[in-house]
């Protein structure tokens, strides 16, 4: 499990979002983000592995949640295409769990454990 993790509930039929994109990227100073990682919530709604071999390191992130994608295959209309969350990592030797409460016309974040 990598030390960036997230979770994603669709809290307006009470069940795990299944098969979110989500990306995460670190900023890069004078460059602008640079990608980390991707990939799909599971069967639970979670995404363990979005660090790879990547280190973590001390800085901002940002996870982008393609919202869009998930609501159109559930033939859903939702307010928001996508959710990004940007976050700050001051103690890279932590883990950081960042869950998403999911609905179609909102949206919560806040740091798991």
């Amino acid at each position: 499990m990598s030390a960036i993790t997230t979770h994603v509930l669709d809290v307006s039929i009470g069940k795990p979002a299944t098969g979110v994109p989500v990306t995460l990227e670190v900023e890069d100073l004078g460059t602008g983000w640079k990608q980390l990682g991707r990939g799909q919530t599971d069967k639970d709604g979670r995404l363990h592995d979005l660090l790879g071999a990547a280190t973590l390191v001390e800085g901002m992130y940002r996870l982008t949640f393609d919202t869009h994608t998930y609501f159109a295959d559930r033939k859903a209309i939702a307010l928001y295409p996508q959710v990004t969350v940007v976050f700050s990592v001051q103690e890279s030797g932590r883990d950081y769990h960042i869950p998403l409460l999911l609905s179609p016309f909102g949206y919560s974040t806040y740091r798991g454990s």
